[in-house]
């Protein structure tokens, strides 16, 4: 007798094979979880990435395509990201041009510009502020 209890005590019970496929489950849904986290997490650096690279992009043309000029503009940038720019005067300083005796005006304005996105039903944005120096002719 005593090799058969030995035999019989030598295997898995039904309730102990179920409670190590459960462990194992729980195990696998934790691992499942961390990995699609990591991968929202990369999706969320790229996108911020390409945010920033345009942000740059629209900061380098303020006052390069266009003379600045005090105020708002927004639009689509393509993508999903939309962008947002504002000019607003910050100082500004009268003075006298090099010849001596053209009087001209300075003026130093906060550009700021914004690019947003949605992500995972959020919405995400960076933005980059910066100052520039603006001339202009006091007298005609």
């Amino acid at each position: 007798m005593s090799g058969r209890r030995a035999a019989a005590e030598a295997g898995f019970t039904l309730l102990e094979v179920v409670v190590a496929v459960a462990i194992a489950g729980l195990a696998l849904v934790g691992l499942f979880q961390a990995g699609s986290g990591g991968l929202f997490a990369v999706d969320t650096a790229a996108r911020a990435e390409e945010a920033l690279q345009r942000a740059q992009s629209h900061l380098a043309a303020v006052g390069r395509d266009a003379a600045l000029v005090e105020g708002e503009s927004s639009g689509d940038d393509g993508g999903g990201y939309h962008w947002r720019l504002q000019v607003q005067p910050a100082a500004q300083r009268q003075g006298v041009a090099a010849d001596g005796v053209t009087p001209q005006n300075a003026t130093l304005y906060s550009v700021l510009v914004s690019i947003s996105w949605q992500s995972r039903g959020h919405e995400r944005a960076v933005t980059l502020q910066t100052l520039r120096l603006g001339a202009g002719s006091a007298g005609g």
